[in-house]
């Protein structure tokens, strides 16, 4: 006599290994308000670091040490209100970038589609741009709120793939390319060490707000969070968080570090003053575990991805 394979959830003995805080792994998306999505995707040019790809892997084994609630602003379990599933990875090929590209738009089109929130960990920053495709299918006036140390909006020409789509060149195809309103889109934490002049005089030329790291600081985050809010009010968002946002000496393990950012609790407390835009896609990216200490980064990276889940319950919750 054969035994009865029971499933998961009719056996009770069995979980899924390193789903995204344990939630079920699924691609019915049908039933949930958000999903997690791995793109383990890097371009392979980095003359340095190269292991973003990893990085949804590592995220998911250390969201393990992340707890749903988070009071006093968000003091309930945002993975039962949205129903949170992991649908895993899109199919990618890390070096090869169209086809990549295509597999990661029709994904996140996909999620988008059944009225689901994305909210996807990569990968480089180069699978931004497929997901802004994606996104503005679905949303004609999309705009982004890009917090970065980096704009990732560099000139980028020439007759080589990787000389247009790569890391730096994100945000310069998009606005080409109007899969974005750049004119109500904004970077915020850019800063030096950079490896050309003028990147951010290009940056505002494609029509981008820009708010500088210096000027963060400087400024304080409630009158930029102020700022933030009367630009984005009532528009659906698109928030891309680069983990390198982050000082090094808390996110040592990016693709690119650079020194003078924010530290866990200013990058955290930021996310939280987020709280009422209303986000249509969330898009945390860079993690490179090859080069992170003691998981630190994918830690920290999954608890962006709690406390933006909750945003999304908030924003919700002001429907």
């Amino acid at each position: 006599m054969s035994a009865k394979i029971l499933s998961n959830s009719e056996s009770g003995l069995l979980s899924n290994p390193y789903s995204f805080m344990g939630v079920p792994f699924s691609q019915d998306v049908s039933q949930s308000k958000a999903a997690i999505i791995g793109i383990p995707f890097d371009c392979g040019t980095h003359p340095n670091r190269i292991g973003s790809r990893q990085g949804p892997r590592s995220i998911r084994e250390q969201s393990v040490l992340v707890r749903p609630y988070q009071p006093p602003l968000a003091d309930f379990n945002p993975l039962k209100r949205l129903n949170v599933v992991d649908c895993g990875d899109v199919d990618v090929t890390p070096g090869v970038i169209l086809e990549s590209f295509d597999r990661i738009e029709a994904a996140i089109l996909r999620v988008a589609e059944a009225g689901t929130i994305p909210v996807t960990m990569g990968g480089d920053g180069a699978v931004t741009l497929p997901q802004l495709r994606a996104l503005h299918k679905v949303y004609p006036d999309l705009v982004v709120l890009h917090i970065d140390a980096h704009t990732d909006t560099y000139p980028g020409a020439g007759d080589q793939i990787h000389d247009l789509y790569n890391t730096a060149t994100t945000f310069t195809r998009a606005a080409e390319e109007g899969v974005v309103d750049a004119k109500n889109s904004m970077h915020v934490g850019p800063r030096g060490t950079v490896t050309r002049q003028g990147v951010f005089e290009h940056t505002r030329e494609h029509g981008y707000g820009l708010i500088d790291g210096d000027e963060l600081f400087h400024r304080g985050f409630q009158e930029v969070l102020a700022t933030i809010h009367d630009r984005f009010a009532g528009k659906p968002v698109y928030l891309c968080f680069d983990m390198d946002f982050f000082d090094p000496s808390c996110a040592p393990g990016v693709c690119t570090p650079t020194w003078g950012g924010a530290s866990a609790r200013e990058g955290l407390s930021l996310l939280q003053g987020l709280a009422g835009l209303n986000f249509v896609a969330v898009d945390v990216n860079t993690v490179s575990p090859a080069q992170d200490v003691g998981g630190m980064t994918s830690f920290l990276a999954a608890t962006v991805m709690i406390q933006c889940l909750a945003l999304i319950c908030l924003a919700a919750e002001r429907d």
